[in-house]
């Protein structure tokens, strides 16, 4: 009710623009930095944005509020507590997903998947893409209807020194996603699955340096679009095109705004 109420709010003040990221988290995270209960979490997921549209369809259309189900109920719905109605419609739900159940959730329930900025070409094309599509298909949808987001790591200088320094970083992210165990079915598909428990042993004696420094060119170049930047926008887009529709690259700090704002219009204007 909460993040329904919110969400109401932001739809309103973005003129429509709003969309709302959801995500399960993992269960150390879950219980021990957020201290919540951890269970199910593509049945409590699926349940949670129906949940939502419920609250939504109450407000958006007078639709009487019952909405009961295994974790979430909601039945009671007062004048004195119905925001006011606005003209934008409900916010699109997109849902933070890596595993086949939470992205095939995805495609029978939400707006968008977000998929892991930990993942590959060849993740997208033979895991996250056919769970989607199974999803659209039972739930009678069409691609149309939902939209694949994606951040996408970027390598990316003038000169090579620019880019050794812009890799750098990006390794040290990449080993800490790689470290966690939730990931290491993206790494297997690339049989590097002994990379995880390593890089897993790494972390748990706090050698975060070490880490980045077992990501090699292979590992990188799987993972982040490593390009100069006059090649960066058609790099990109070989990356990303027929598999995500809404691309998030993250460039290196030191590239000026001008610069990419300018091959972002490029990356648009990609046939």
């Amino acid at each position: 009710m909460t993040v329904a109420n919110l969400g109401w709010d932001l739809q309103a003040y973005s003129q429509g623009r709003f969309i709302l990221g959801l995500g399960s988290q993992i269960q150390p995270h879950i219980e021990k930095r957020f201290s919540m209960p951890w269970s199910h979490p593509v049945r409590r997921m699926r349940e949670y944005i129906l949940a939502l549209h419920a609250i939504w369809d109450c407000w958006h259309d007078g639709t009487p509020l019952r909405f009961a189900g295994e974790f979430y109920t909601h039945t009671l719905m007062t004048p004195m507590f119905t925001p006011e109605v606005h003209p934008h419609g409900v916010p699109k739900v997109f849902v933070a997903a890596v595993g086949e159940a939470m992205t095939e959730m995805c495609g029978e329930v939400a707006d968008g998947v977000l998929a892991h900025a930990f993942t590959t070409r060849r993740h997208l094309d033979e895991v996250t893409i056919p769970a989607l599509e199974r999803g659209i298909k039972n739930a009678g949808r069409a691609r149309d209807d939902i939209a694949v987001s994606c951040p996408v790591f970027v390598v990316t200088g003038e000169d090579e020194s620019q880019m050794r320094a812009a890799a750098e970083p990006v390794r040290k992210q990449l080993a800490f996603y790689a470290s966690t165990p939730a990931y290491r079915k993206v790494l297997e598909l690339h049989g590097w699955g002994e990379l995880q428990t390593e890089l897993h042993r790494l972390s748990k004696a706090g050698e975060w340096d070490v880490m980045g420094t077992l990501i090699d060119d292979d590992v990188l170049e799987a993972f982040a679009v490593v390009a100069p930047l006059d090649t960066l926008a058609a790099a990109l887009h070989r990356r990303c095109a027929g598999a995500i529709d809404r691309v998030l690259p993250s460039f290196p700090a030191a590239v000026p705004q001008s610069t990419v704002t300018a091959v972002l219009q490029e990356l648009r204007s990609c046939p």
